[in-house]
Protein backbone atom coordinates (compact mmCIF):
# COMPACT_ATOMS: atom_id res chain seq x y z
CA UNK A 1 0.00 0.00 0.00
CA UNK A 2 2.71 2.19 0.75
CA UNK A 3 3.63 2.58 -2.73
CA UNK A 4 0.61 3.46 -4.03
CA UNK A 5 0.58 6.30 -1.36
CA UNK A 6 3.83 7.67 -3.60
CA UNK A 7 1.97 10.23 -5.69
CA UNK A 8 4.66 12.12 -7.44
CA UNK A 9 5.39 9.13 -8.95
CA UNK A 10 1.96 8.28 -10.37
CA UNK A 11 1.96 11.84 -11.72
CA UNK A 12 5.10 10.76 -13.42
CA UNK A 13 3.32 7.53 -14.78
CA UNK A 14 0.51 9.81 -15.74
CA UNK A 15 2.43 11.60 -17.88
CA UNK A 16 3.85 8.36 -19.50
CA UNK A 17 0.14 7.38 -20.20
CA UNK A 18 -0.31 10.95 -21.47
CA UNK A 19 2.05 11.43 -24.12
CA UNK A 20 1.75 8.18 -26.11
CA UNK A 21 -2.55 8.96 -26.17
CA UNK A 22 -1.09 12.54 -27.28
CA UNK A 23 1.06 10.81 -30.63
CA UNK A 24 -2.02 8.76 -31.44
CA UNK A 25 -4.04 11.95 -31.07
CA UNK A 26 -2.14 14.11 -33.00
CA UNK A 27 -0.49 11.79 -35.80
CA UNK A 28 -0.96 13.08 -39.13
CA UNK A 29 -3.22 10.59 -40.29
CA UNK A 30 -6.09 7.95 -38.26
CA UNK A 31 -4.02 5.42 -36.69
CA UNK A 32 -5.88 2.84 -38.00
CA UNK A 33 -5.69 3.64 -41.94
CA UNK A 34 -2.97 1.12 -42.36
CA UNK A 35 -5.39 -1.77 -40.89
CA UNK A 36 -8.73 -0.47 -42.30
CA UNK A 37 -9.10 -3.48 -44.75
CA UNK A 38 -7.55 -5.81 -42.55
CA UNK A 39 -10.49 -4.95 -40.02
CA UNK A 40 -13.25 -4.63 -42.78
CA UNK A 41 -12.71 -8.26 -43.58
CA UNK A 42 -12.64 -9.77 -40.07
CA UNK A 43 -15.73 -7.95 -39.59
CA UNK A 44 -17.16 -8.87 -42.28
CA UNK A 45 -15.96 -12.56 -41.16
CA UNK A 46 -17.56 -11.93 -37.91
CA UNK A 47 -20.56 -10.72 -39.16
CA UNK A 48 -21.00 -14.10 -41.91
CA UNK A 49 -20.63 -15.92 -38.57
CA UNK A 50 -23.74 -14.98 -36.75
CA UNK A 51 -21.62 -11.93 -35.16
CA UNK A 52 -24.36 -9.26 -35.07
CA UNK A 53 -24.61 -5.91 -37.21
CA UNK A 54 -24.34 -3.62 -34.39
CA UNK A 55 -20.77 -5.21 -33.90
CA UNK A 56 -18.91 -2.82 -36.18
CA UNK A 57 -15.63 -0.47 -36.94
CA UNK A 58 -17.96 2.49 -35.50
CA UNK A 59 -18.04 0.23 -32.80
CA UNK A 60 -14.76 -1.12 -32.33
CA UNK A 61 -13.53 2.20 -32.92
CA UNK A 62 -15.40 3.81 -29.81
CA UNK A 63 -14.44 0.35 -27.37
CA UNK A 64 -10.23 1.64 -28.62
CA UNK A 65 -11.38 5.22 -27.80
CA UNK A 66 -12.98 3.89 -24.24
CA UNK A 67 -9.71 1.54 -23.44
CA UNK A 68 -7.31 4.08 -23.81
CA UNK A 69 -8.57 6.49 -21.32
CA UNK A 70 -9.27 4.19 -18.77
CA UNK A 71 -5.52 3.97 -18.04
CA UNK A 72 -6.39 7.63 -17.75
CA UNK A 73 -8.59 7.20 -14.99
CA UNK A 74 -6.85 4.85 -13.13
CA UNK A 75 -3.64 6.26 -13.08
CA UNK A 76 -5.18 10.16 -12.32
CA UNK A 77 -7.39 8.60 -9.44
CA UNK A 78 -3.49 7.08 -7.91
CA UNK A 79 -1.83 10.99 -9.17
CA UNK A 80 -4.76 12.78 -7.54
CA UNK A 81 -6.79 10.34 -4.30
CA UNK A 82 -8.72 13.24 -2.99
CA UNK A 83 -10.17 13.99 -6.68
CA UNK A 84 -13.68 11.85 -6.71
CA UNK A 85 -14.91 9.90 -9.47
CA UNK A 86 -16.52 12.88 -11.04
CA UNK A 87 -13.36 15.10 -11.20
CA UNK A 88 -11.02 12.28 -12.94
CA UNK A 89 -14.00 12.44 -15.88
CA UNK A 90 -13.94 16.00 -16.06
CA UNK A 91 -10.33 15.50 -16.26
CA UNK A 92 -10.54 13.03 -19.11
CA UNK A 93 -13.13 15.39 -20.71
CA UNK A 94 -11.07 17.86 -20.62
CA UNK A 95 -7.88 16.02 -22.27
CA UNK A 96 -10.10 14.96 -25.02
CA UNK A 97 -11.58 18.35 -25.88
CA UNK A 98 -8.08 19.11 -26.27
CA UNK A 99 -7.67 16.05 -28.40
CA UNK A 100 -10.39 17.34 -30.14
CA UNK A 101 -9.93 20.93 -31.10
CA UNK A 102 -5.67 19.95 -32.42
CA UNK A 103 -7.21 17.56 -34.46
CA UNK A 104 -9.60 20.02 -35.71
CA UNK A 105 -7.37 22.72 -36.00
CA UNK A 106 -4.05 21.40 -37.36
CA UNK A 107 -5.06 17.77 -38.75
CA UNK A 108 -6.90 17.92 -42.27
CA UNK A 109 -6.81 14.02 -42.26
CA UNK A 110 -8.64 13.82 -39.02
CA UNK A 111 -11.68 14.83 -37.69
CA UNK A 112 -13.15 15.72 -34.24
CA UNK A 113 -15.97 13.81 -33.10
CA UNK A 114 -18.57 14.57 -29.77
CA UNK A 115 -18.53 10.62 -29.64
CA UNK A 116 -14.65 10.50 -28.92
CA UNK A 117 -15.33 13.00 -26.30
CA UNK A 118 -18.22 10.45 -24.51
CA UNK A 119 -16.29 7.53 -25.15
CA UNK A 120 -13.17 8.63 -23.69
CA UNK A 121 -14.23 10.77 -21.03
CA UNK A 122 -16.32 7.34 -20.08
CA UNK A 123 -13.10 5.18 -20.03
CA UNK A 124 -11.62 7.65 -17.58
CA UNK A 125 -14.74 7.70 -15.68
CA UNK A 126 -14.66 3.83 -15.49
CA UNK A 127 -10.82 3.86 -15.07
CA UNK A 128 -11.61 5.84 -11.48
CA UNK A 129 -14.72 3.93 -10.58
CA UNK A 130 -12.29 0.58 -11.02
CA UNK A 131 -9.02 2.61 -8.91
CA UNK A 132 -11.60 3.24 -6.40
CA UNK A 133 -13.11 -0.18 -6.09
CA UNK A 134 -9.33 -1.79 -6.45
CA UNK A 135 -8.21 0.17 -4.08
CA UNK A 136 -11.36 -0.07 -1.12
CA UNK A 137 -10.67 -4.13 -1.73
CA UNK A 138 -7.11 -3.68 -1.07
CA UNK A 139 -7.71 -1.87 2.16
CA UNK A 140 -10.54 -4.21 3.22
CA UNK A 141 -7.50 -7.45 2.87
CA UNK A 142 -5.29 -5.29 4.81
CA UNK A 143 -7.92 -4.79 7.94
CA UNK A 144 -6.64 -7.13 10.42
CA UNK A 145 -10.03 -9.84 11.18
CA UNK A 146 -10.44 -7.78 15.14
CA UNK A 147 -11.47 -4.87 13.00
CA UNK A 148 -14.29 -6.20 10.72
Amino acid sequence: MRRLENYRLWRFALIAVLVPLAFIAFWPSPVDQPVQGQLAAVLNFLHHHGVPGWFNYRFVEASANLALFVPVGVVSSLAFPSWPWWKIGAFGFLISCCMELGQLLFLHDRFPSPIDLMTNTSGAVMGAILAAAALKELQVRRLPAADL
